[in-house]
């Protein structure tokens, strides 16, 4: 099998098969074929499986200015962000709900605050806490909202 340098010199120097797909733009089967041909070892994941959803949904977030958490993983064609643990689904504002209160949200869970996707515990909110805070809004200030 004739090797192509670069795919060669990747492999020599560590990356995985996915890493080089990337960057030379090939198939990752390519790389695979020459890591086979060359007799080296398969490249370690760097990935470490999580115990949990809550695991999963930390590694995936990100923290940004004004106490948010930025979600980094898949948003849903809706614009939810999501993610699945042991072939179950998640949205990963239900469990950032679930971190923060010590019940199950009631309701579709959304974030309280301006910034976009914002999965932060503190700033997600449950039907049940909007349809409070409205109540009290409407008590304060009156029918004028």
């Amino acid at each position: 099998m004739k090797i192509r340098a670069d795919i060669a010199k990747l492999l020599y120097a560590g990356h995985s098969d996915h890493e080089i797909a990337r960057r030379l733009h090939v198939c990752e089967r390519t790389a695979g074929e020459a890591r086979r041909a060359l007799h080296l070892p398969q490249h370690p994941s760097g990935v470490k499986p999580a115990n949990s959803p809550e695991d999963l949904f930390r590694a995936k977030t990100r923290r940004v200015k004004g106490g948010h958490l930025k979600w980094t993983g898949y948003l849903t064609n809706a614009g939810v962000p999501y993610f699945r643990w042991q072939k179950r689904g998640y949205t990963a504002y239900r469990v950032a709900f679930g971190i923060r209160h010590d019940r199950p949200p009631v309701g579709q869970v959304r974030p309280g605050c301006d910034y976009p996707h914002c999965v932060a515990p503190d700033h997600v909110e449950d039907q049940q806490m909007r349809t409070q805070l409205k109540t009290q809004m409407t008590a304060i200030f009156g029918g004028a909202l």
